[in-house]
Formats: C-alpha cells, structure tokens, sequence
C-alpha cells in the first residue's frame, strides 16, 4: 500500500480530512507527522535563511520527519480558495521550496488549486494527482466527492457545535455516541469568553504558542475561535471592516475578530508571527476598531522563534485578569 506523508503544518488544520478521504478513498494510506518539538523547528530552520516566515520553518521540520515514513509527501500550492481572493505567497511556492531546501525529500505530490481558473483546469489537477493511485477517472472522481462531502461536514461541524479543529477531527474519528459525546463543546454557561483569533497554524500548533488555548481552558475560560464562526457572518464582518476580501487569511483573522468584537467574546486575543506582512495589516485592523468601539478588550501576541514562555504567560494572565475585573465592575453597576 502506498504511504502519503503529510506535515503538520500550515493548512494541515484547515483541509486534513479533507486530504485524507481523498487519499483512503483511493487506496493509500496517510501518514502524518508527529506533533512540533523544538527538534523540528530547529532542523527547517537550518535549511533555510534566517529571515524565513516560522511556520514555514516548522513546515519543513515536519516534512524532515516524514523523509523515512513514506513514499510520498503531499505538498499542494493553493493559489486560491475564493474567487478574487488570493493564499500568501509562501503557501503558493511551498512545493518548489520543499524540493529546493529538502533534495533528500521522497517524490512530492504538488497539485495547484486555483479556483479563478477554469474548472477544467482545476478538474485536470486533481485527476493527474489521482493517476498516482489509479487510472480509472470514475475511481478518482468519487474519491473527489468524497472529499468534498468530508470538508463540508468538518466545516459545519466546527461552526455547530463550537468546536476547535482538533476536537472535529477526534470527532469525526469516533465511531460511537460515547465519544462524541466526549468531544462535545466545552462552551460553559456564565463563563468569560475569550476568542483567539489567527491562522490555524498559529492557533493549535501548541510548540508554537505555547498551549494557549489549553491554559485559558485551564483558567476555566471559554475559548471561541475563528472556525466557530459561520462563513456568511465571516464574510459580513470582513466586509465591515475591510471591504471586498482581497487575501484568503481576511476571514481567518479579521472577519472573526471584527465579529468577535461585536459578539459573544468578553476579549479577544490575535496571534501572528514577526515579520507577516499581511497579519500586520490585518491586526492593525483590529486594533483601531477594538480602541474605536471601545466594548470589547483586545491583545495582540506577536510569537517568533525567540519567544519566551515566560512573556507569554505573563500578559495572558494580566489579559485575563483585566477582563475579570472588567466584568465585575459591569455587574456591580448593573446591581
């Protein structure tokens, strides 16, 4: 059986099982890699120059550890998921930098998703990566639908029932109502909500942001991120904000945290990593609403390979505490 490794990395947490009923349904079996250690961003950062965005950095570490544990890597360039709206260029070249930088690297499966070309272009991309495993087109094509049906369903479950992408995932794992009924939301009634807003690289990659989510779920915080959000309320509150969404990352970071900011969230957190172009904008964004609308509280992390722990730590829990505080105030002149 054919071994297809993919990285878990980048838009792992967005298209994963996505990418793994297409693959299953073919025949293959999927290999992920492990979790992000500190080992891994070290080994794709030496393969690199220094100035490189980190999670490419931790991308090319996963791809590292996948070298011996398959027969092929699935690296796809996503130009675009939108109409007229466009991935950052490091998600466009990531096929042609993982061969450069990783010579050593088993054969990559690289297929360009681009809706703004012709569907028949798109159509031809997918069967040529399906001939890998199978000349049959009908085998391919239902292998397509199936995945198209997973990646629905792991969307609205996400937006439904409140969950992060990795309680979906677990989710859509179980096979029996016990464990879904374990992987239901954590939303808790009459609790301080939090919403942490970012790419989803960013937001569950726990190497990266040192476990944030889990520690405001320790501090018995509610947790909302950008996924629990609808797409029709995403794109109304990107709209708001910035108008026609020119970039695919508007929605993931300023349509949730403009509509977080008006909303359900008590505060809202947004993560970025040093030297993105695009997030800078975008969180600037945030900032002059958050300070113009004056409702809800807004912080602003900003993590790289040099981040401290520690820092991290200490503005979450002043963050926490304002908020705590905040809310007290508010019901104390409510009585």
């Amino acid at each position: 059986m054919i071994k297809i490794g993919i990285p878990r990395a980048l838009l792992y947490y967005q298209y994963y099982p996505m990418w793994k009923t297409f693959f299953t349904e073919l025949g293959a079996e999927v290999v992920i890699s492990p979790p992000t250690t500190q080992a891994m961003l070290a080994e794709g950062s030496s393969r690199v120059v220094a100035d490189t965005c980190l999670s490419v950095k931790i991308f090319l570490g996963h791809v590292l550890s996948l070298i011996t544990e398959c027969d092929f890597i699935f690296i796809p360039a996503v130009r675009s998921v939108k109409s007229k709206s466009y991935s950052c260029s490091k998600l466009l070249g990531l096929p042609d930098l993982t061969k450069a930088v990783i010579p050593e690297s088993p054969p990559i499966l690289d297929i360009d998703i681009d809706v703004n070309q012709s569907k028949h272009k798109l159509y031809l991309a997918i069967y040529k990566l399906g001939r890998f495993f199978t000349w049959n087109p009908l085998k391919i094509r239902q292998a397509c639908l199936a995945a198209i049906q997973t990646n629905w369903d792991y969307q609205r479950l996400m937006y439904n029932d409140s969950l992060t992408p990795l309680q979906a995932i677990e989710k859509l794992s179980s096979t029996t109502n016990d464990d879904h009924k374990n992987n239901s939301s954590q939303i808790i009634p009459n609790k301080i909500s939090i919403a942490v807003i970012g790419h989803s690289y960013l937001l569950y990659d726990e190497h990266t942001n040192y476990r944030l989510i889990h520690k405001l779920q320790q501090a018995h915080i509610n947790v909302l991120t950008p996924e629990m959000v609808t797409p029709e309320d995403l794109e109304s509150a990107t709209a708001k904000l910035v108008g026609r969404s020119q970039w695919t990352c508007d929605h993931e970071v300023v349509g949730a945290g403009g509509y977080y900011l008006e909303n359900k969230a008590d505060g809202v957190i947004g993560i970025m990593t040093f030297g993105c172009g695009p997030d800078s904008l975008l969180m600037d964004t945030l900032q002059r609403q958050a300070s113009k609308n004056k409702t809800t509280p807004f912080m602003s992390l900003t993590l790289e390979e040099h981040t401290a722990e520690a820092g991290v730590i200490t503005r979450l829990e002043a963050f926490i505490d304002m908020i705590e505080r905040r809310k007290r105030k508010q019901v104390a002149i409510c009585a």
